[in-house]
């Protein structure tokens, strides 16, 4: 199979910026638009409306009109599901579209967008879709006289607010359940990244989706993701983002309606190494690859190493050799496999905990400057930190860039000690070959998920989300119902 000219194809491409509402695209109320440059050159991209208040009225107002109207809500789940899948087929079907609309937008290599990110949302939707008619309500064990029903029932409007980091694959995340549960979802992706959520609407209405059900408004957080948490008449927020912003969806809540508010946030997660693990190279191939992926701009991304100190050494010397298959390339090129940045920002700020790492005393055993400027794109080379101290800011702070940290540990307490004495807890990973270690450390460890003997392993069906500042809340598996349905019990007396 012949491999597809992406720079062809992007230079033949014209992405549509408008707001979708009702089914239909169109321009801001005030007709105002933002210049998206794209990461992989700085060159302009498209024109992204500007959405506000007033246009975030009128998408809620449509999701509100399709809930009352039970367009969606009111089918039977079996007819749900058929729609869903149809939208499912539809993201697998224009593939190629949507992976190069990723890169574009985002900087990630093209082959990770086709081969990770489209297809990990088409099975989400796909995955929600099949689970529609598989759960069941309850019935309370009451006395004979009674009959205590407990059902749950779909909320209404909700409010999703996505990152850039992984736009299709959050907005699938949260659009899966929430659509499933028969609620109306507006959609405010990151400016950064606006693209594919607006071309998966189009996509979600083309499968059978009805209109209103399911609108997209880009625009700024502090303009359009603002008026969205604010809103009377949503009722719930899925967010994803940093912890800075999730603290002021809670204050939006305070200040409106006390919507629900589910924020999955940052990270800064820890993965240990112990001596006793016999096979080194693994780990260190695994601690570099989930490290560099996506350009380190991944919450869960394991940005404190922690290595007992008798392997120390040995061990840093292999991830800095591992390192070096990570150098940034040209996203549209197949064989690369990391790219840039997202934004002339993002790139600032890495290069600015670089700074801080070696003016803190850490020592850079690799990378630690920006890479090929002369293309005009944001990129890093992968970088390495050896002898960081858990007071330094780059152990502490997250940085969403390629920046690892290595800290040495003598005994067990010790590194579980590390490993918890962060605001976050997302995820942590431990390698061991001792069977009681790998219980008791991942008993000790505070986070959502842990890693044994792998970092990153996922499925559909295991939740995700943190402790601590790093959310509330879960994404995938069943357990990501619970946010977007209401609980009711109806007793009924049968004397």
């Amino acid at each position: 199979m012949d491999t597809p000219d992406w720079h062809a194809r992007a230079a033949s491409l014209i992405p549509d910026g408008r707001i979708w509402i009702n089914g239909q695209r169109v321009a801001a109320a005030d007709g105002e638009t933002f210049a998206k440059l794209s990461p992989i050159n700085g060159a302009h991209l498209a024109h992204i409306a500007r959405g506000r208040a007033a246009d975030v009225d009128l998408a809620v107002a449509s999701s509100r009109q399709a809930f009352e109207r039970g367009s969606w809500v009111g089918q039977p789940p079996a007819a749900r599901k058929k729609v869903l899948l149809r939208f499912a087929e539809k993201l697998s079907a224009h593939r190629e579209e949507l992976a190069l609309l990723e890169s574009l937008d985002m900087g990630k290599p093209i082959r990770y967008s086709l081969s990770v990110d489209v297809g990990s949302s088409a099975r989400c939707i796909a995955w929600y879709a099949e689970a529609i008619d598989k759960v069941y309500d309850e019935i309370a064990p009451t006395g004979r006289e009674s009959l205590a029903l407990v059902t749950r029932e779909a909320m209404g409007v909700i409010g999703v607010i996505v990152p850039w980091n992984y736009p299709m694959i959050m907005a699938a995340w949260k659009l899966g359940p929430a659509l499933a549960a028969g609620n109306s979802v507006v959609m405010k992706p990151s400016e950064k990244s606006p693209l594919t959520a607006l071309r998966m609407a189009e996509l979600a209405v083309e499968a059978g989706l009805p209109e209103g059900v399911f609108n997209v408004v880009p625009g700024f957080g502090h303009e359009a993701g603002e008026a969205l948490a604010l809103h009377m008449d949503v009722d719930a927020v899925g967010f994803t983002g940093s912890t800075r912003v999730g603290r002021k969806m809670l204050e939006y809540a305070g200040r409106s309606n006390l919507k629900r508010v589910y924020n999955e946030l940052g990270g800064k997660s820890a993965n240990l190494v112990f001596a006793d693990f016999d096979d080194l190279e693994r780990a260190a191939v695994a601690a570099a690859g989930s490290m560099f992926f996506n350009q380190g701009e991944s919450c869960n991304a394991p940005s404190r190493l922690l290595v007992e100190a008798s392997i120390a050494d040995e061990f840093a010397a292999r991830v800095t050799a591992e390192a070096a298959n990570y150098l940034p390339g040209d996203p549209l090129d197949a064989k690369t496999v990391m790219g840039a940045l997202v934004d002339d920002g993002q790139l600032k700020t890495v290069l600015g905990y670089i700074e801080s790492g070696k003016q803190e005393g850490a020592r850079c055993l690799a990378g630690g400057e920006q890479a090929r400027s002369e293309t005009g794109g944001y990129y890093v080379a992968p970088t390495v930190f050896d002898g960081v101290r858990n007071d330094m800011r780059i152990a502490r702070e997250e940085i969403f860039g390629p920046v690892l940290s290595i800290l040495r540990f003598d005994t067990e307490e010790e590194a579980i000690a590390i490993a918890n004495s962060s605001s976050y807890g997302l995820q942590a990973g431990l390698w061991t070959d001792n069977l009681s270690r790998a219980h008791r450390v991942a008993r000790a460890l505070r986070a959502g998920t842990v890693h044994v003997n792998q970092y990153d392993e996922d499925d559909m069906t295991v939740p995700f989300g943190g402790y601590k500042q790093s959310g509330n809340g879960r994404d995938k598996s069943l357990h990501a119902l619970e946010k977007y349905t209401e609980l009711k019990t109806t007793w009924i007396r049968l004397g």
